[in-house]
């Protein structure tokens, strides 16, 4: 039976492979397979480690996003590009915290990717994966965001926040490489599955792989004050941001809260939803990250929450974060 190229689900089918297509034409360029080998900290035999993952250009200059679990403490770095270029890749920078690492080739200039404001995804968005999944280079994968503000936990026993969730099929190998819309601009970077699962894989949120990025190209590493909670980006009702006065109708909720932390000693608690810092009404996770600067070191904030239909406050001298 001959196919009806005029059928609405043909059409559609149509319109979303040329999305893909389009998009994959535009990020493939900048997405390089990642070769790596040398006795990482995470080495606890002596021998030499390997493995492999992807990593992104973000600017043409050569700097290049990946995740943190791929390149930290790597000795040799090999960037293999889809059209043959290989190039020996330079550690910048790693953030474990968020996994995001920042590594450099050199020459160029570069296609680069831009990142999206991830700020403004929607779940059921189309989402599309690049990478180089079990050494299989250039391999493109496509679903959806099935999810927004996720927690994960990594393998290394890290906290990572504010986590997207596609159903978008990754494998070993696809990390650090990116997750893009249909515009091809980056939205994510691809981190973890579940093992098991299937359609269950995450990537970390562009914004907050903006913000590491940055601030290790700016001081070589992400300086943080230390509040001592875990937390997820969480919406509030209208009606109740109105009765609050709040113009955000999300904040972050708090998920765990670390003992003899200043968060304990303000009387934060899991389950709270953490409404500001110092005044500043906190929209999500992202946002209480970027509050929580090395600016705010040894200071003392003001944290209001909200807990059983209460607005509750404390103060907490804020620590310095201390390298994983």
């Amino acid at each position: 039976m001959p196919l009806d190229t005029e059928h609405p689900d043909t059409l559609a089918l149509d319109a979303y492979s040329r999305a893909v297509s389009e998009a994959v034409a535009g990020v493939a360029p900048s997405v390089a397979h990642l070769r790596v080998a040398g006795g990482g900290p995470d080495s606890k035999d002596g021998r030499s480690r390997a493995g492999s993952g992807s990593g992104f250009l973000f600017t043409p200059d050569g700097y290049m996003i990946t995740n943190s679990h791929v390149a930290r403490g790597a000795k040799d770095i090999r960037a293999v590009f889809p059209d043959g270029a290989e190039y020996r890749a330079y550690l910048v920078g790693d953030d474990p915290d968020t996994d995001i690492a920042v590594i450099q080739v050199h020459g160029g200039p570069f296609p680069a990717l831009a990142l999206s404001d991830s700020a403004t995804l929607a779940v059921g968005q189309l989402a599309i994966a690049v990478g180089n999944p079990l050494g299989f280079e250039c391999t493109v994968t496509a679903g959806v965001i099935s999810a927004l503000g996720r927690t994960l936990r990594t393998q290394s026993g890290r906290l990572v926040d504010d986590v997207l969730q596609t159903d978008a099929a990754l494998n070993p190998g696809n990390s650090g490489g990116p997750l893009v819309d249909s515009a091809a601009r980056v939205i994510g970077v691809n981190t973890a599955t579940i093992l098991g699962a299937q359609g269950l894989c995450f990537a970390i949120a562009a914004n907050t792989a903006r913000f590491v990025a940055l601030e290790i190209l700016r001081h070589g590493q992400v300086r943080r004050s230390y509040l001592g909670l875990s937390a997820q980006t969480s919406p509030i009702p209208r009606r109740i941001a109105r009765a609050l006065e709040r113009s955000a109708e999300s904040a972050a909720r708090i998920v765990d809260v670390a003992p003899h932390s200043p968060a304990e000693t303000a009387g934060m608690q899991s389950g709270d939803l953490l409404l500001s810092l110092n005044e500043i009404e906190i929209t999500g996770v992202d946002h209480l990250h970027r509050e929580l600067n090395g600016g705010r070191i040894n200071s003392t904030v003001r944290l209001q929450a909200l807990r059983n239909g209460k607005v509750i406050e404390g103060w907490a001298r804020l620590t310095e974060r201390r390298a994983a």
